[in-house]
């Protein structure tokens, strides 16, 4: 029997890469997210040195240099060398004040070294894909596209999904999924990939797609006969975070932009899911309970921050950011 999937996308499919009508009038710059509130947590003030530890498009840090000029500076950085040369676009009127690197957010203590600073005032994370990834063809992000798998951060080498979902033995790959996705039909989608992939390697986003959405079908998942999000969304989360080792870096990053604060400085992170948001929470707690010492830091905010209802309604792929922020204590 054939099971008839009728899908209503929404806040898990910023992976269709649906443009809204406000994104459909920008450029195919990074959209950024939560901005007033980026800027109320960080407080930047003219002279200051800021870290923005993923550049992405280099939204955030266009408007924390607006802030802090006209003698204030921003480190900023990024594992996607494409987002690094937008970013150098959008800041190129603020010349020396943005420097610039290619490089991922576990080398953020040399590159502040590098530039020749020893603190900065203020740390930034925008966790996740950006709108540069999503929207740029041939990158492998999107669920419905013909991409090839390729879901690389870092293009520069390394294993592509492609690889992972073509070479993982199906037990793997299932907790790879249930670990990175926390997807529950998680063995139903290894083993429909285990049989696609027997006939022909599966090469494409949207085959993958279609693989798993037949096997959320043909698992019962299409009962009701629609879904709150895309039904590949966690599958395809679960590869890239994997492939990208996103949190096996994320606790050290963090807890290394805490160490480079000044007394005083903030770090703000924007995080898309709750595997994120739950290691940046864990990671602040930690850190302002460290066992008998002094805390180092206060917890700015108690529960999470969620983007207002505009900032949504004019960019939809807003719709599932978090913030959480945190001040470096003067008794550090």
């Amino acid at each position: 029997m054939t099971t008839t999937l009728k899908v209503q996308y929404s806040e898990g499919d910023r992976l269709l890469g649906r443009p809204s009508f406000f994104e459909k009038k920008m450029t195919a710059s990074h959209v950024p997210v939560m901005v007033r509130e980026v800027l109320d947590f960080l407080s930047p003030v003219p002279g200051a040195v800021s870290l923005d530890t993923t550049l992405g498009g280099g939204g955030h840090s266009f408007a924390v240099l607006e802030a802090t000029q006209p003698s204030g500076v921003l480190i900023g950085c990024d594992r996607d060398v494409d987002a690094v040369n937008e970013a150098r676009r959008r800041l190129a009127s603020f010349g020396p004040s943005a420097r610039l690197h290619h490089a991922h957010h576990s080398e953020i203590k040399r590159i502040v070294a590098e530039e020749g600073y020893e603190a900065v005032d203020a740390v930034l994370f925008d966790l996740g894909l950006s709108s540069i990834q999503l929207d740029t063809p041939g990158r492998g992000f999107r669920i419905d596209s013909a991409d090839s798998l390729d879901m690389r951060m870092d293009q520069t080498g390394g294993p592509t999904a492609a690889d992972l979902v073509n070479g993982l033995p199906e037990k793997e790959l299932a907790n790879l999924i249930y670990e990175f996705g926390e997807e529950r039909k998680c063995r139903a989608i290894a083993r429909a990939i285990g049989r696609a992939r027997a006939r022909k390697p599966l090469e494409r986003c949207d085959e993958l797609s279609a693989v798993v959405v037949s096997a959320v079908a043909g698992s019962g998942g299409g009962k009701r006969g629609r879904w709150r999000i895309h039904p590949a969304t966690r599958t395809f989360q679960a590869l890239r975070i994997a492939l990208n080792r996103e949190m096996e870096t994320l606790e050290g990053a963090l807890r290394n932009s805490v160490d480079l604060l000044r007394p005083g400085g903030r770090i703000a992170v924007i995080s898309f899911h709750s595997l994120e948001d739950r290691i940046v929470k864990n990671v602040f707690r930690e850190i302002a309970r460290d066992g008998d010492r002094p805390a180092s830091i206060d917890i700015l905010t108690r529960k999470v921050i969620r983007p207002g209802r505009d900032e949504v309604a004019s960019n939809p792929r807003s719709r599932s950011a978090r913030l959480r922020a945190a001040e470096k204590l003067e008794s550090a």
